[in-house]
C-alpha cells in the first residue's frame, strides 16, 4: 500500500512489480479508513501519512514499512517495533535540492528580492527602498549539524566567498576540513553567524533546539535558515524577534505542522519568506527517492533486511515479522 497523496504508482510498481508484488494506492487519509484497509498488506509506504500506533497496530500483516524521505517522525517506529515491523527510510536522496533551497533563501534575503520584485510590481522604482544591504561574499555561514546536506551547503557557500563555521554534537573537530571552523557552542555561533542554517533530524534532543536563547544570541542583521525541521524551532521566539527588529528575517522551508495552522505567525512576516516545504523536490531526486524507497520494500519482503532499516534491534527477534535469509 502506497500513501494516497502519492502522484502515481509508475516508479513503484516498475520496482515492485516484477517481483510479483501487487501495488496499490491507500484509499485515503481517513484514520479509520487506514484503520479498515491496512490490515490487508504485507508492506507500507507511506511520505506525508500519519501512521500512528493505533493504524500500526491494525496492520496486522505487514512485515515492513517503508518512507519516502529522510525522517520517519510520521510514523510511530516504536509502534512497529512493538509488531515486529521493520522501518526504513531514504537517508540521502536530496542532498543537492536541499543545499540549494537553503542557499536560494539566503540569497533572496540577503539581497532583498523578494521586497524589490513587490515594490516594482505595485509600481514602485526604489533601488534604496529595502534598505540597507551587506556583500554576501566575506559573511559567515553558520552551519548546525554536518550531515550531508550541511556539507554541501558548505561548499557552495564557499564557492561563492562565505566563511563557514559548524556546531555539531557528534562530529569532532578534528573531522572538520581545515577551512572550515568548528563552533564551541551553539550561542557562540549563533553570536557570530550573518546566516544561521539547520541540518539536522528533529529527535528528542533536536526538538526546540533553536530557542528564544539562541535567537536572542543572533546578530540584528543575521537570517535564519531552516530546511531541516519546523520544530528544532521555537516558532513564537522567531516571530517575535523577527517582528520587533531582534533578527533581520528569516527563510523557513518547514513549520511546526505540514500545511500551517491558521494564524501562524511566521506567515505574516514581510522579511520572512515560508516556502511549502519543497526544498527536497526535483524531477531527479523524487525519481531517486522511489527508487530507493520500493528497493526497501523489495529487500525486505525478499528476507533481506533494508541497509536503512531505523529500527534494526528488533532484528534478533523471534517474533519478527519479517522471515530474514529466506524468499517470501
Amino acid at each position: 500500500m502506497v500513501d494516497h497523496a502519492w502522484p502515481d504508482l509508475d516508479v513503484e510498481q516498475t520496482v515492485l512489480g516484477a517481483a510479483g508484488i501487487e501495488v496499490v494506492a491507500a484509499p485515503s487519509s481517513d484514520h479509520d479508513e487506514l484503520v479498515d484497509a491496512v490490515a490487508d498488506f504485507d508492506a507500507i509506504m507511506v511520505n506525508w501519512l500519519p501512521l500512528p500506533a493505533t493504524v500500526i497496530d491494525a496492520a496486522v500483516r505487514c512485515r515492513t514499512i517503508a518512507r519516502f524521505g529522510v525522517g520517519v517522525d510520521n510514523i510511530d517506529v516504536d509502534a512497529a517495533t512493538r509488531q515486529g515491523i521493520l522501518v526504513s527510510r531514504v537517508p540521502v536522496f536530496c542532498t543537492d535540492e536541499v543545499a540549494e533551497h537553503a542557499l536560494a533563501l539566503m540569497l533572496t534575503l540577503g539581497r532583498r528580492v523578494v521586497s524589490f520584485a513587490e515594490q516594482t510590481r505595485s509600481g514602485g522604482w526604489s533601488n534604496m527602498a529595502a534598505g540597507p544591504m551587506f556583500r554576501i561574499r566575506g559573511s559567515v555561514l553558520g552551519v548546525v549539524g554536518w550531515g550531508a546536506t550541511a556539507q554541501a551547503l558548505a561548499s557552495r557557500a564557499q564557492g561563492i566567498g562565505m566563511r563557514v563555521v559548524v556546531y555539531s554534537r557528534t562530529v569532532s573537530d578534528s573531522a572538520l576540513p581545515d577551512d572550515i571552523t568548528a563552533a564551541p557552542s551553539l550561542i557562540d555561533m549563533a553570536a557570530t553567524a550573518d546566516f544561521l542554517s539547520i541540518h539536522i533530524p528533529l529527535t528528542e534532543h533536536t526538538r526546540g533546539l533553536i530557542d528564544a536563547s539562541v535567537i536572542a544570541a543572533m546578530r540584528p542583521t543575521a537570517y535564519l535558515i531552516n530546511t531541516a525541521r519546523g520544530p528544532i524551532v521555537n516558532t513564537d521566539a522567531l516571530a517575535e524577534a523577527v517582528r520587533t527588529g531582534r533578527i533581520a528575517g528569516a527563510g523557513i522551508d518547514v513549520l511546526d505542522a505540514d500545511p500551517p495552522a491558521p494564524g501562524n505567525p511566521l506567515l505574516s512576516l514581510p522579511n520572512v519568506i515560508v516556502t511549502p516545504h519543497a526544498a527536497f523536490n526535483s524531477v531527479e531526486a523524487l525519481n531517486d527517492l522511489r527508487q530507493q524507497a520500493a528497493a526497501n520494500v523489495l529487500s525486505a519482503l525478499s528476507g533481506t533486511p533494508p541497509v536503512n532499516t531505523v529500527n534494526p534491534g528488533i532484528l534478533a527477534r523471534a517474533d519478527l515479522r519479517l522471515t530474514v535469509g529466506q524468499s517470501q
